[in-house]
């Protein structure tokens, strides 16, 4: 049985560092950056945080990337920022796969989340950005029991949180 796991948080939190480390800890396993797949859009991209019609895209574009993944046996890790709603909907979604879906959000508190915001460089910086979602966050009626707090943690933790991902079972949806 395949495994999508759906990593989150607030932009600056660890996401990327934490899903590439993830993804090469897996036996057979795909990446796919919400990120990337948003850029896609080239022309006539609206930003997915004021636009409905251009996240429903790129959410559906993630659903037809990872049916294609976990059909041909693949896990998938999924980059993105993903609020209760989002998870829930892609859950729903690949219930004729027969999957796990694994749904784990990455936590700090405001201080450190600036701090890490700060190292990543200039040009991918979201400043205010991480403070907004991680408010998003509180008022999204996420069950705190996916939430995996990072605070005390930094790179070389990440053999430990991925262990924690993968083996944690609070963080499977059922």
């Amino acid at each position: 049985m395949q495994t999508v796991y759906v990593l989150s948080g607030p932009a600056g939190i660890g996401k990327s560092t934490t899903s590439r480390a993830l993804v090469n800890a897996l036996k057979n396993s795909a990446y796919i950056s919400g990120d990337h797949i948003s850029h896609m859009h080239v022309n006539g991209r609206k930003k997915p945080w004021e636009s409905k019609d251009e996240l429903s895209l790129i959410w559906n574009n993630i659903l037809s990337l990872t049916e294609n993944f976990v059909t041909n046996g693949v896990d998938v890790v999924v980059d993105y920022v993903t609020f209760p709603e989002d998870v829930l909907w892609l859950k729903d979604k690949l219930a004729e796969f027969n999957v796990n879906v694994v749904y784990v959000v990455l936590w700090t508190d405001m201080e450190t989340l600036l701090k890490r915001d700060q190292l990543r460089k200039k040009e991918h910086q979201m400043g205010e950005r991480c403070l907004i979602l991680m408010e998003e966050f509180n008022k999204s009626g996420l069950d705190a029991k996916h939430l995996l707090d990072t605070s005390k943690k930094s790179v070389e933790d990440l053999e430990q949180v991925i262990e924690e991902i993968m083996n944690n079972n609070q963080f499977r949806l059922d």
